[in-house]
């Protein structure tokens, strides 16, 4: 699943912001579709003229797959230097990275940034224009390690409100926002709370975030994006090649279903590990396969509805 780090709501633009979009992949009635009606002020588009972008975009690709068929083929790893090693170990013992990268072997090292196969159509510019300034035009092998593999798990804005009886809010500016659990407590596990009878159980929702690593999928020869593509870009846009990365190993296409969630990626692995010269992070910069557009910000929300279903059952 892609996901983006959050940024605050008083930096969320009134008229959206501008996002890199990637041509002459998507499906050509997706792209029709999104152009006449995402962007800001699509209904003036020239569909006549989003249509032949299409086609010209879909022309390079063709011949990308000819003189580049083999770019994202094995791209190799490096090792974290020796300076990055505290900072790895901090990585390594994060409780989150150890319960939320079970399903396939792990790795950390060094990629490529520019043969990750990618499956996000859009960059929010905005959110990189942060993310840069953040950064600094030159910084440091830790402020990279630190912005790729985000150990201290800092909080994103949100807002949380009870809307009807039985019926709770959680919204953000970040689109990581997400149910992360379902458990079943004992009263002895709730403090404080001041019920109006004594405590059979208690049903709990845990919403949040997930561990926002810099993280990708090696499978099949290929090493695929799966996590935080905007400091992927960010870091690129600021001339940084290598990034630290956190590689989970799948060994079967079984596997995707867990590991990439329900992504591009799981839904028609083909496209990203079979065909010759996938998406990479690389064409976002691409002039004949990038387009602008302005689209309108958006929040992410979760709505937790509780409906008690009550009846009489035989005691067993």
């Amino acid at each position: 699943m892609q996901t983006s780090q959050a940024v605050s709501s008083d930096l969320v633009h009134p008229l959206g912001d501008e996002h890199v979009f990637l041509m002459g992949r998507p499906p050509f009635e997706e792209y029709l579709n999104f152009m006449s009606s995402e962007p800001i002020g699509a209904q003036n588009s020239d569909l006549g003229l989003i249509a032949q972008e299409w086609r010209t975009a879909n022309d390079h690709i063709k011949e990308l797959q000819a003189t580049e068929k083999t770019w994202a083929d094995n791209p190799p790893t490096m090792p974290m230097s020796v300076a990055l090693q505290p900072l790895v170990a901090k990585v390594l013992a994060d409780p989150y990275f150890q319960r939320g990268y079970y399903a396939a072997p792990v790795e950390l090292g060094m990629v490529e940034l520019d043969r990750l196969v990618v499956f996000q159509k859009s960059i929010d510019l905005g959110f990189v224009r942060q993310l840069k300034a953040q950064l600094g035009p030159n910084p440091s092998e830790e402020a990279v390690f630190r912005l790729s593999m985000p150990f201290d798990h800092p909080m994103v804005p949100h807002r949380i409100r009870r809307t009807a009886p039985n019926a709770f809010s959680f919204v953000s500016v970040s689109n990581d926002l997400r149910l992360l659990d379902l458990a079943l407590l004992s009263p002895d596990q709730i403090q404080r709370h001041r019920s109006s009878g004594p405590i059979a159980g208690v049903v709990a929702a845990f919403i949040g975030y997930g561990t926002n690593y810099l993280s990708a999928i090696s499978a099949e020869g290929r090493i695929v994006l799966n996590n935080a593509s905007h400091r992927a870009y960010a870091l690129r846009d600021i001339g940084v090649t290598h990034a630290p990365c956190l590689i989970q190993k799948v060994t079967r296409r079984e596997e995707l279903n867990v590991v990439a969630g329900g992504s591009a990626l799981a839904q028609n692995p083909d496209v990203y590990l079979k065909e010759a010269r996938p998406p990479v992070l690389k064409d976002y910069f691409d002039p004949k396969l990038r387009k602008v557009v302005r689209l309108a910000s958006k929040a992410r929300q979760i709505r937790i509805v509780v409906i008690p279903e009550v009846s009489d059952i035989p005691w067993e």
